[in-house]
């Protein structure tokens, strides 16, 4: 579905660091199977139609990771915008430092908790690269 020279699709993806009483933030590694498997990200998951990104994480972190997170305390943090070679995506990051629940793989992802400082160590999709300097400087 490749539109070669012409407008990519525009592809709105929220993502949530989960910053636990440490300091140290979740990451969750993509399944076999997926685009980019292999590699770390934040939580999150595609925005769908008539849904606005909180909504989306508060679905997404329920479904894969079994916690419920109240609306007021996702923050806006920072956003990447990164062209891939099928769309171009937009995605928004939250940070979250209260939840309810235990954090758990609800879909056998593996899951990390990491100093802001280590993120680097992990290998990340493009599009979440420049979400880590944001991160750093935060936490």
């Amino acid at each position: 579905m490749s539109n070669p020279g012409g407008p990519k699709p525009l592809v709105l993806v929220a993502a949530c660091a989960l910053v636990d009483a440490d300091g140290r933030v979740l990451i969750a590694r993509r399944p076999e199977g997926k685009p980019l498997a292999g590699l770390w990200e934040f939580p999150g998951g595609k925005v769908e139609p008539g849904e606005v990104p909180e909504a989306c994480l508060i679905r997404e972190l329920n479904e894969e990771l079994g916690i419920d997170v109240a609306k007021a305390c996702l923050a806006p943090l920072t956003f990447a915008s990164h062209e891939y070679e099928a769309f171009h995506l937009l995605m928004p990051l939250y940070v979250c430092r209260r939840w309810e629940g235990e954090v758990k793989a609800m879909e056998g992802q593996a899951l990390q908790w990491v100093r802001p400082v280590k993120l680097r160590d992990y290998p990340m999709p493009p599009a979440d690269e420049p979400l880590v300097a944001v991160l750093r400087d935060l936490l």
